[in-house]
């Protein structure tokens, strides 16, 4: 992976190299430098929409510890196709939270229960990433 950006740099030097062995008879029948740099500005393209796509997922997800440790998501769950009920910690205090595409409605606010996992521990994993994880690490071992 590390050598994948020498890899891209020395595709140009590549095609010019091939185009340049040609002979001049065949030279007008295959691909020609406009269709390359057609090509590798559409994969520049798609690479920069991932990139894109994956930054607003992120910014717009509500993933636990993203406010600076002031807010995090205790719980969530659809209640229709853009419709959550979130649960948000805020210090000692929990929030019940409507989320909908427009707008965000505070439904309940109820003390944290003495039971609750503290806010630094992460939370348990369900079984599938348990098997996983073990999976992973008796492969590297």
């Amino acid at each position: 992976m590390r050598f994948l950006p020498y890899a891209l740099a020395a595709l140009p030097g590549c095609a010019f190299a091939q185009a340049a062995s040609v002979p001049a008879s065949l030279a007008g029948s295959g691909p020609g430098l406009g269709q390359f740099v057609q090509v590798l500005l559409m994969l520049g393209l798609v690479l920069a929409l991932i990139v894109g796509a994956a930054w607003l997922m992120r910014r717009f997800s509500l993933l636990p510890g993203q406010a600076g440790n002031q807010l995090r998501v205790v719980s969530g769950v659809m209640v229709g196709p853009k419709e959550r009920v979130v649960i948000v910690e805020q210090g000692e205090t929990w929030l019940v939270v409507g989320v909908t595409a427009h707008s965000v409605n505070l439904l309940h606010t109820l003390p944290r229960p003495d039971d609750a996992p503290a806010a630094g521990a992460p939370a348990p994993l369900p079984p599938f990433a348990e098997k996983l994880a073990a999976l992973m690490k008796k492969a590297r071992a």
